[in-house]
């Protein structure tokens, strides 16, 4: 009996031990929470390193891999856009397949154990085409955007909740398992809220109001929103919010930093976009410093607008100064040294989330930022910060003396130890290589001449020349226009030496001119212009002249009030230099047709190259308004794959019917350069053989110069100086104590080939006082002979190495070529794939 009872109170203990954990469980926080320090998520305080990656950009057989790169270089936290004229291009038809499966691309975010920003906008800018809004939308009556009015709040709503139900129906949300932690509505509206006046205010009241109601899991925020109502979080974008952002509008609600552009957007004629490492590390590190827990680097990868998706002008390439490039390669040292920032901080996790901040103003330029919760647990980490551009500096902080090079802030993760310095890169960098393929050369070109129309073969007519937006209906980017006038011989000039003039007042963004069939010139506008005035002598004749022009649109507008009210394409046109004056022929009568000819045959897949004849490209080059088409195989190996199209001018390409998006070789740049010469051709495109590759030039070209390319970031180097600081992967924090995971604690040259390549060629070595960076670097006046020698020794034949910065090393002590000077060290290396045995 005795044994009976112990049984049944085993039993006993055993239910009560179960229950009493299952009712713990469910009592454990769950979702996402917030205070006036952070986050908090699932219980958890976290700091968190986001980067912004839009799906549509990317096909999705690229996503896992960048993602993976994302995760490996720190982030914790992936940020994308939901773009609403991609999901219901047509009123009532929604789309979330292929690369539009938001579902999947947040399902992998969260396979891989990163958490996501929903930013569902719906108007999201984004140089993405009407900032997201679908074309439908402009043709409903009495709407405004973006403003408190009844047909535009009924349609945001609409969308809202359709999206918000698909991630709830896949348990996409943190309090059900998912990924999703946070939410944004809207999207820097204080930059046009004082356009709609009072229903300017009322509409993001109600904006609010309306994404809370529809679901209250996970915090909603609104970026660059001052007056935020108390619902949600009004966070940051900029370059420096450490510095710019005035705080939060609520004592209750966190610091974030929604957007960290790690370069610029490129618009057609802008020369390249720059940001450094360094800057974009301070720029973190500041605001870390100042109470700040998460920030976003918009973009991490851009990747490409494919299609007509980019806004107006807009390259192709899309943020490609970002950590991943555009072809998913790591950019060093901006992808490294943010991977090492990301460390540092979290070596001071603790401290900054759960000490008292204390700042120490030391004069104009040098702060003291300490983050401190004494105790047992002693919790300690300061930011020792030098804001001056050019002048480096020591300081004394706690009895030690710190060396802060120009505007800098050194990471101290114990109050004692220097793991990170912003300007000091000592991780590696890389330089890009565009390698023309063998298997994909000697392009066989054919070619398709469009027929230019006159006014006969238009079937829309209309007096004067329609607006260019709402004739096309964003369905293509060109539309053409021809109209007719019978001149007299006594109508033309006498003199053989003048000419009349053709004269278009357009309103944007470009067009081709014909007169009687014959090429007359292009004309464009640009970003910050976007109409023009295009001018060209003609030769006419007595008789009919057909006057014809290919209208074209470049993207539509992102941004700005009143985004509904946009207008494109010629709304002038005049004959100068006649005997009788100017004639004006605004008012004529023109026919007009949405589109060119191949582009509604489809002339770009395998069945619509068949409805024409094609001739082989020979003798003189194409003009304009015409298509090529050429097969190629798939290029050797596995890396990206690109077009180069710098001697072409403007116009479309497609590989197996998929549209690559535009390029626009002939606007250059101040510098005299394409803005964009490569173009991206995902792998996931291409077949092993035989790609159809079809170009559409709106003006002329070379394509017999048009090349298939393959992209690495082969080239790798390391340069360091002699006061580097080591690596901060050779520090690791054990509870409140930060010790070293390495005994040799020096700064050195480390460098580590992509993939499984190994080191096959030093490039360049100098150890004495070298300049430039990777890819371009330079003797100074200074050098160790043995500079090559050693690096050889080190690297030759290896996937990774490391070259000490140590003098012995490179010279006998009597040898040293210049000892009276800090040594630098710069490397470069050149990989290549292992050769199989």
């Amino acid at each position: 009996m005795a044994k009976q009872n112990q049984i049944l109170l085993t039993l006993v203990l055993l239910i009560s031990l179960l229950v009493s954990s299952v009712i713990g469980a469910a009592e454990k926080p769950r979702g996402v929470t917030y205070d006036s320090r952070s986050l908090i998520v699932n219980g958890n305080r976290e700091l968190f390193f986001s980067g912004s990656i839009h799906y549509p950009r990317s096909p999705p057989e690229m996503w896992p891999d960048i993602i993976r790169k994302a995760k490996e270089g720190g982030i914790n936290l992936i940020q994308t856009y939901v773009f609403w004229n991609i999901h219901e291009p047509i009123q009532g038809q929604f789309n979330f397949e292929g690369n539009y499966d938001i579902v999947k691309f947040i399902k992998e975010i969260g396979k891989q154990d990163l958490y996501v920003t929903l930013r569902i906008g719906p108007y999201i800018e984004a140089e993405w085409t009407s900032g997201g809004f679908p074309y439908w939308l402009r043709e409903v009556k009495n709407i405004t955007f973006r403003s408190y009015n009844e047909p535009f709040v009924y349609h945001m709503k609409k969308y809202a909740e359709k999206v918000i139900e698909l991630m709830k129906k896949e348990k996409l949300f943190a309090p059900q398992g998912g990924p999703i932690i946070l939410a944004q509505i809207e999207n820097e509206y204080n930059n046009v809220q004082l356009a709609y006046k009072e229903n300017g205010k009322k509409y993001i009241e109600w904006a609010a109001n309306m994404a809370v109601g529809l679901y209250n899991g996970v915090p909603w925020i609104m970026c660059k929103q001052k007056d935020a109502p108390p619902s949600v979080i009004n966070t940051c974008n900029g370059r420096h919010c450490g510095d710019t952002f005035t705080g939060t509008n609520g004592p209750n609600k966190p610091s974030l930093w929604t957007e960290n552009w790690t370069a610029q957007y490129r618009t057609y004629g802008d020369p390249p976009a720059q940001r450094s490492a360094e800057d974009l590390a301070f720029s973190v590190a500041r605001f870390f410093a100042k109470n700040g827990t998460l920030t976003n680097y918009y973009m991490y990868y851009g990747g490409t607008n494919f299609g007509r998706t980019s806004s107006s002008f807009v390259t192709t390439r899309y943020y490609d100064e970002a950590p991943l490039d555009e072809f998913g390669l790591m950019r060093d040292p901006k992808w490294s040294h943010l991977r090492d920032l990301h460390r540092a901080l979290r070596l001071s996790r603790r401290a900054l989330l759960w000490g008292t901040p204390t700042v120490q103003k030391i004069n104009e330029n040098l702060e003291i930022t300490v983050y401190e919760k004494p105790g047992p647990d002693h919790m300690c980490a300061a930011f020792l910060t030098n804001n001056h551009t050019k002048l480096p500096s020591n300081i004394t902080f706690r009895g030690a003396e710190y060396y802060l090079p120009e505007k800098s802030i050194s990471i101290l993760a114990d109050c004692k130890t220097v793991v990170y310095n912003t300007q000091t890169v000592v991780s590696q960098h890389n330089s890009r290589n565009f390698v023309p393929s063998e298997k994909a050369k000697n392009l066989k070109w054919e070619i398709y001449q469009e027929k230019v129309p006159t006014i006969h073969d238009l079937a829309l007519k209309n007096r004067d020349p329609l607006e260019l937006y709402s004739l096309t209906k964003d369905k293509s980017d060109y539309a053409w226009y021809s109209t007719s006038i019978n001149l007299d011989r006594r109508d033309l000039p006498m003199r053989p030496d003048i000419l009349p003039v053709l004269q278009i007042a357009s309103m944007g963004h470009a067009l081709v001119a014909f007169v009687n069939g014959q090429y007359v010139g292009f004309g464009h506008g640009n970003n910050i212009e976007k109409s023009f005035v295009f001018r060209q002598p003609v030769v006419l004749k007595p008789g009919i002249n057909h006057i014809t022009l290919l209208a074209e649109t470049i993207g539509y507008p992102n941004s700005g009030a009143y985004m509904e009210k946009r207008f494109a394409g010629p709304r002038g046109v005049t004959l100068q230099g006649l005997m009788a004056g100017t004639l004006d022929i605004t008012l004529n009568v023109w026919g007009h047709e949405v589109g060119v000819y191949g582009e509604k045959e489809q002339l770009f897949t395998e069945e619509g190259a068949k409805k024409v004849k094609w001739t082989s490209l020979a003798g003189p080059q194409p003009g304009p308004v015409t298509w090529l088409k050429t097969y190629f195989d798939a290029p050797e190996g596995t890396d990206p794959v690109a077009l180069k199209m710098d001697k072409m001018q403007k116009g479309m390409m497609w590989v197996n019917g998929k549209n690559l998006g535009r390029y626009w070789a002939s606007f250059l740049s101040p510098l005299g350069q394409p803005t964009q010469s490569e173009y991206h051709i995902p792998r996931a495109f291409l077949k092993p053989k035989n790609n159809l590759l079809v170009v559409f030039e709106e003006i002329g070209g070379h394509p017999e110069t048009i090349q298939i390319v393959t992209v690495n970031r082969d080239t790798i180097c390391s340069m360091i100086t002699e006061y580097h600081p080591p690596n901060v992967k050779y520090w690791e924090s054990s509870g409140s104590k930060l010790r070293a995971v390495v005994e040799d604690l020096k700064a050195g040259a480390h460098l580590t080939c992509p993939d499984d390549n190994v080191i096959e060629k030093v490039e360049f070595a100098s150890y004495g006082d070298p300049d430039g960076a990777c890819g371009n670097f330079y003797m100074g006046n200074c050098t160790s002979p043995n500079s090559i020698k050693v690096a050889e020794k080190y690297c030759l034949g290896k996937h990774t190495c490391s070259v000490p910065v140590e003098r012995e090393v490179f010279d006998e002590p009597n040898k040293d070529p210049c000892p009276n000077i800090f040594k630098t060290l710069a490397v470069q290396v050149k990989c290549v794939v292992p050769k199989k045995r």
